[in-house]
């Protein structure tokens, strides 16, 4: 018998760039915890899709690019015509786009600002108007400790993980009259295919070593409990909070 506090029996969940790393861990690990999962991504998302019914969930795939406010809306629409109603909002989908600041083009600046923030925006405000509508619900905004730190190389990225935090704060003020509660994961280095090149570097691997207390980087699972947590009863108190899970990293800056 599942804590009750976890339960997700009966709950209905989006996940956007749901088709590998974090956001299939956290699509899969929403449905073992009882949720039906709608999987979204620009890449094919079938075998996310088969995986979540295997557990015994019911679950579609569709594509979605969360820049367009059509694709959304449709989204929104097949959402609610396969289950009637949106429980658990997990915005996920996002990109990096490296380089120097003083060489950053725009194209790449605006390409990352609209995927991870203006996206993320999009999103919370269609799925919104249906949360406000049934006067309930969870957001989860994936944001990084970039949103936090300065990191080099990354302007674009780290701009936009910051406008998360005000964003998911903006969110939990403007709609806690509607018992939606609006929260942020801010991840430290986890193994993805985003990070998938830089975990091959002896250097960065060293540094993860030497500046993460507990000596690692995370595997994609090690989000599911928290997402799980915020999606869950057990959080229906905690809004407008950025919750840092990064081995610690962040607390030696």
């Amino acid at each position: 018998m599942k804590n009750d506090l976890f339960n997700l029996d009966g709950k209905v969940a989006i996940v956007t760039g749901a088709s590998r790393g974090l956001g299939k861990s956290m699509a899969i690990g929403l449905a073992k915890a009882g949720a039906d999962v709608v999987v979204t991504d620009i890449l094919d998302i079938s075998e996310v899709v088969e995986e979540i019914e295997k557990i015994g969930r019911k679950s579609i795939g569709l594509l979605v690019d969360v820049c367009n406010k059509s694709s959304i809306e449709t989204m929104v629409k097949e959402t609610l015509k396969k289950f009637r109603r949106i429980d658990i909002l997990v915005n996920n989908a996002g990109i990096l786009r490296m380089g120097v600041a003083e060489s950053m083009s725009k194209d790449d600046w605006n390409k990352v600002i609209d995927v991870n923030l203006s996206g993320q925006f999009l999103c919370s405000q269609e799925i919104g108007k249906q949360m406000i509508k049934q006067k309930s619900g969870k957001i989860i905004n994936i944001d990084s400790i970039a949103g936090i730190g300065g990191y080099s190389q990354a302007v674009a990225y780290n701009a936009s993980k910051a406008g998360i935090i005000s964003l998911t704060k903006t969110l939990a003020v403007e709609w806690a009259k509607y018992n939606i509660n609006v929260n942020a994961i801010c991840p430290g280095v986890f193994a993805t295919d985003m990070t998938e090149d830089f975990l091959v570097n002896e250097e960065f691997k060293k540094n993860i070593k030497n500046n993460v207390p507990l000596g690692r980087y995370a595997t994609p699972d090690e989000i599911i409990g928290t997402a799980i947590y915020l999606a869950s009863k057990a959080s229906d108190y905690v809004t407008g909070h950025s919750l840092v899970i990064d081995g610690g990293w962040t607390v030696l800056l």
